[in-house]
């Protein structure tokens, strides 16, 4: 494929596929498709692609910075799809069982990826963010999430229960050390994991950060984006009377924990709605239609809803800030997109500040989801990062 641009002199430049900057990903955000051809004309139209050449080769120039290595460029595009070689279920407590999944080397570099919601569950597309010939990926859906059971169960559904599992799989599975990668809640559990384990953590990936403390909460779930998305929002406003609306989550919390199961699919669609609505920096129709899913609805808004309920089952607001002390030697990136609504950049910002130590990566034309081109591209460079550090560890 080529792409021809014409210059004010009339001569013409051709570009193949091949030519253009590795980093230059397939769908550009702000072309429709590179698998057509374009012809750019007049020198407005020249300098935007110049700039945005200038953009991503800044990026790869800082990427051989940080690999420790002038030559080695990291790969930042997500790898092909892949299936598990091994799945199972563990039972972890008298109630729940989780699923678990293994995929890329058996013998590779152990990476533990770690959900969002709660309540969310894993997908395939998950192992993409990993080189399969280098990581043993490891997926598991948490308590009452994805394939687990029982299915949207909140009984014995604690973040210190989902701490205990990950260190019951991390045994059943015979891993001595494993680098942990989460993002939004997977966030959230991250650090609550690594801070509780930090001995058992040799990398950390952390995106979309969400540290749980009330003024987050608040934000998204009691008006603060609804600054943003009044669209979206007023569909989640409405469900609630309005004696009731003094505190949404509370509100929720009823319905998604009535006796009457329409009632809850009623609330869980609502609530799931919302968040897919808010969760990309442009809408995604595939994602929104998950809150049609009254399946997938019920377990997302009910674990969440849930958590949030309790505060996260942490002692205190600040809990993981004051605790990064614990994992301040532990090679770490932070993932953040510039215009994240459902965890906005403030928290990502406060991790930060409060572990400088830690790259801190903001994608400027990204909202939260992982799979948006410009945060998939940091976390696979994230990880081609800490895949570089481990071959050079390694005795």
């Amino acid at each position: 494929m080529r792409l021809g641009f014409k210059f004010a002199s009339k001569s013409n430049t051709f570009f193949t596929h091949s030519s253009l900057p590795p980093a230059f990903p397939p769908s550009f955000p702000y072309f429709p498709s590179l698998s057509k051809n374009f012809t750019f004309s007049g020198k407005k139209k020249l300098s935007l692609w110049v700039l945005r050449v200038g953009y991503k080769t800044e990026t790869q120039l800082s990427d051989k910075m940080e690999s420790g290595n002038p030559t080695e460029q990291l790969i930042r595009n997500l790898y092909p799809p892949i299936e598990p070689y091994s799945t199972g279920f563990l039972k972890v407590s008298d109630v729940h069982t989780i699923y678990w999944e293994q995929s890329g080397n058996p013998d590779g570099h152990p990476v533990v990826f770690l959900h969002g919601g709660p309540g969310g569950g894993t997908s395939p597309s998950n192992r993409r963010f990993f080189d399969p010939e280098f990581y043993r990926i490891i997926l598991f859906d948490q308590r009452g999430a994805g394939k687990s059971t029982p299915h949207a169960c909140l009984e014995n559904n604690t973040t210190w229960d989902l701490i205990d599992d990950i260190e019951k799989l991390r045994e059943h599975l015979k891993i001595p050390e494993w680098q942990v990668f989460g993002g939004s809640w997977g966030s959230t559990l991250a650090l609550a994991y690594s801070e509780s384990h930090p001995d058992k953590v040799t990398g950390l990936v952390l995106r979309g950060i969400f540290l749980l403390r009330k003024k987050e909460i608040d934000w998204f779930y009691e008006g603060g984006a609804a600054a943003i998305y009044p669209d979206a929002w007023e569909p989640f406003r409405d469900l609630i009377p309005e004696k009731e609306r003094e505190s949404f989550i509370t509100a929720y919390h009823r319905r998604l924990n009535s006796e009457d199961l329409e009632i809850q699919y009623a609330a869980a669609r609502a609530w799931t709605k919302w968040e897919m609505m808010t969760a990309h920096l442009l809408p995604n129709d595939e994602n929104i239609k998950r809150g049609d899913d009254d399946y997938f609805s019920l377990a997302f808004a009910r674990i969440e809803n849930h958590y949030f309920v309790n505060k996260g089952f942490f002692p205190s607001d600040s809990f993981l800030l004051d605790n990064v002390d614990k994992i301040r030697h532990i090679n770490t990136t932070i993932v953040q997109g510039r215009y994240d609504v459902c965890c906005p950049m403030m928290s990502a910002w406060d991790l930060h500040k409060a572990f400088p130590e830690a790259d801190f990566k903001v994608v400027p034309n990204a909202g939260h989801s992982a799979n948006e081109p410009g945060i998939a591209a940091e976390l696979v460079a994230a990880n081609e990062k800490l895949k570089s550090l481990a071959k050079k560890n390694k005795p």
